[in-house]
């Protein structure tokens, strides 16, 4: 199993101005991704931020964020994610709307994760249609579990069933709950033994809420292995595949594990 090198890129949003936003990230994405990579990651709704009018913004198939995400894959030839405010075609006269996680890898079709846990203390679940399929994708040899922001706080639905090596959580989580958010995270690391890797926003949203980053990087024991801190950055870390399958293989409580199903839809 070879290594996954991952780029974490930590940024305030700007509301309401999605070609703002873009053109931040290209920034950051040039200044700071000149190694080689195969995986570069964004926080939750990077175009928007959660935001009031976020749906007048919302991204389409077709659409422009859609297409930048698969010139900066074929630019960086690196899996380039994250998740954005996606109107989808329905049967009725209005869009459907999903928190979307897009996933982009160069040269293939663009695939997706529709965020199953909507935040109902922010009215997310009013607003927005909830996912009903779990998704891991291909990165070489490597499996990834995607997951937004809420989804971190219900452990059944990211329980490893033997078919992920890194779980993937991108997030705008407020610094108030802070603590949770790194608690949360090295947690799954351990029950699952797996990597897991976190990405947060910073700055201050539309409603007068704080974001402190943290975005991190936690091996399978739940050793911390990269902290981006508070600030705008991207941060770099290298996935050890040979030694995720030695802990594994030493430490094998993935055998032990009970049996569940776990009803979608």
């Amino acid at each position: 199993m070879s290594d996954l090198r991952v780029a974490l890129v930590q940024s305030d949003i700007i509301p309401d101005d999605s070609a703002a936003n873009l053109a931040a990230f290209e920034q950051q994405l040039s200044a700071h991704c000149h190694a080689e990579l195969d995986l570069i990651v964004l926080p939750e709704v990077f175009t928007t931020g959660f935001h009031p009018r976020a749906r007048q913004h919302a991204e389409t198939e077709a659409g422009a964020v859609s297409q930048w995400l698969i010139r900066q894959a074929s630019r960086y030839n690196a899996v380039i994610t994250g998740s954005v405010v996606f109107a989808s075609a329905s049967t009725t006269s209005h869009p459907t709307h999903f928190n979307r996680l897009l996933w982009a890898a160069p040269g293939q079709p663009l695939a997706y994760y529709d965020k199953r846990h909507l935040f109902r203390m922010a009215g997310e679940h009013e607003r927005y249609s909830a996912g009903n399929k779990r998704q891991v994708f291909s990165i070489g040899s490597w499996r990834v579990l995607v997951q937004v922001c809420y989804d971190l706080r219900f452990p059944v639905f990211s329980r490893n069933r033997g078919d992920y090596d890194l779980a993937l959580y991108v997030a705008n989580w407020p610094a108030a709950r802070q603590d949770h958010w790194r608690t949360l995270l090295k947690a799954r690391a351990i029950e699952n033994q797996t990597y897991v890797i976190g990405v947060n926003r910073v700055g201050r949203d539309v409603y007068e809420q704080d974001y402190a980053g943290g975005s991190v990087v936690y091996s399978p024991e739940g050793k911390l292995l990269a902290d981006a801190g508070a600030d705008v950055t991207v941060i770099n870390a290298l996935l050890d595949g040979a030694e995720l399958k030695a802990y594994r293989a030493g430490f094998p409580a993935h055998l032990d594990a009970d049996d569940f199903t776990l009803p979608l839809g």
